[in-house]
């Protein structure tokens, strides 16, 4: 009998120790990033390093991604983390067009940066306006993308629609883009990303480019069709023989999470990313001096209780 008790004891020390030694609960998390070209992959890999340094037991799988296609993702349970751009994640929590429904599982981690819509043709292309893409060859993402939505209302301002081009191009990258125009095979594209884009910067080194702009007219045009949209300058000097400032669309980028993500994650990566500006912007030059308040901007996507918890800690909300 006492040998009996004594296994027993012994067995049960061995499973508290065991306990006492197992790590804190493991949590595998997609995170849907970006087109390759752009700067959301580059951005997603710093996040993922930096998370996974500083949250114990988290592993995260990183794979391309879109705005609108993040937000889809994130909502139907294909991702935990994505990143989004404010004009089609609020589009999607309201349940307007290209959704089909309202995106209830999806909540705000932080706002970012600014986003360009850029549209960039070949110097000799004859695109001086954007009106002259009429009859033109142009890469445009495939649709699901930001940036292929921009590129339509942009089109519908203009009373035209992608059959008023020569030919429309959907690739899966900007790098696609970049290779087409390079070959012959297009006059332009558009992409919505930072400024100075590496893809664009790609491009430049091997061509003469030109970006095209927006008047006042064409931005309250938008306007009207997405609240969400502002002007936005991309300043002088910032691509090749770009010798004066060029007004475009711009909106924002920001990190989205599923609202069903754990309480203490979801704090520990507002935490965390709020620590780490700096190493962010050595990635993202757009990032440098984001403050928690600014990350805690609402933008209209209900914030997850984890990022709430961390931004009333530090007085951003």
């Amino acid at each position: 009998m006492i040998k009996l008790r004594h296994i027993v004891r012994t067995f049960a020390a061995i499973a508290v120790a065991g306990a006492l030694a197992a790590p804190v609960s493991a949590q595998q998390v997609t995170f849907m990033t970006g087109p390759q070209g752009g700067s959301w992959i580059p951005l997603g890999g710093a996040l993922k390093g930096m998370w996974e340094n500083e949250i114990k037991g988290l592993t995260i799988q990183q794979t391309p991604g879109a705005g609108i296609t993040n937000v889809r993702g994130v909502n139907a349970g294909k991702a935990g983390i994505g990143i989004g751009n404010s004009i089609t994640t609020v589009d999607g929590v309201l349940g307007r067009p290209p959704y089909p429904g309202k995106m209830t599982k999806v909540c705000q981690l932080a706002n970012l940066y600014p986003q360009y819509f850029q549209v960039v043709v070949r110097a000799d292309s004859g695109i001086n306006t954007f009106a002259d893409v009429k009859g033109k060859s142009f890469a445009v993402q495939p649709k699901g993308n930001t940036a292929e939505m921009v590129t339509r209302h942009m089109l519908q301002v203009y009373g035209m629609d992608y059959k008023s081009l020569g030919k429309t191009n959907f690739v899966a990258s900007y790098n696609d883009a970049v290779s087409m125009i390079k070959d012959g095979h297009a006059d332009g594209f558009t992409l919505g990303t930072t400024a100075p884009a590496s893809a664009v910067m790609n491009l430049a080194s091997a061509r003469d480019i030109k970006l095209i702009g927006v008047t006042d007219k064409v931005v309250a045009d938008m306007k009207k069709i997405n609240p969400g949209y502002n002007k936005i300058a991309i300043k002088a000097g910032t691509y090749p023989k770009q010798d004066k400032d060029v007004e475009v669309i711009g909106y924002s980028t920001h990190i989205i999470v599923a609202c069903d993500l754990p309480e203490a994650t979801v704090y520990q990566m507002a935490k965390s990313m709020a620590a780490h500006i700096d190493d962010l912007s050595a990635v993202v030059k757009s990032i440098k001096g984001v403050t928690p308040k600014d990350m805690a901007q609402d933008i209209g996507v209900p914030f997850h209780k984890g990022a709430a918890k961390y931004y009333k800690e530090v007085g951003a909300m």
